[in-house]
């Protein structure tokens, strides 16, 4: 299931967003929020926080940057400095009590 709102997402940002002009009132793009709340919870919580932020996205809220909050545990995580060749793509930044703000990392294109 999240699989398939996740293939929705990119449709919809490959296909169907570029036809309209940027117009999200929060950084990062609704879309964009949408696919990572997919990525790091659960489907059900993620659809309703995405229905919330697609809510908030009009001319009655301020905007501005709202990253998706998520929890996590690391404590089952290893870390190995072995493989250099290791990219990081989510960067998780402290919120409180194992919630962390994700951001994502984009490629500079050139």
């Amino acid at each position: 299931m999240k699989g398939f709102f996740i293939k929705i997402i990119k449709i919809y940002q490959h296909c169907i967003s570029p036809l309209f002009p940027a117009a999200c009132r929060y950084y990062p793009s609704c879309s964009e929020y949408a696919l990572i709340q997919f990525k790091h919870n659960f489907c059900l919580k993620a659809f309703f926080l995405t229905i919330l932020r697609i809510l908030r996205c009009n001319q009655l809220f301020k905007g501005g940057i709202d990253y998706p909050i998520i929890y996590k545990d690391f404590s089952a995580v290893k870390f190995s400095f072995k493989n250099r060749n290791l990219k990081f793509l989510f960067w998780f930044v402290p919120y409180k009590n194992g919630k962390y703000y994700v951001i994502k990392l984009y490629k500079k294109e050139n």
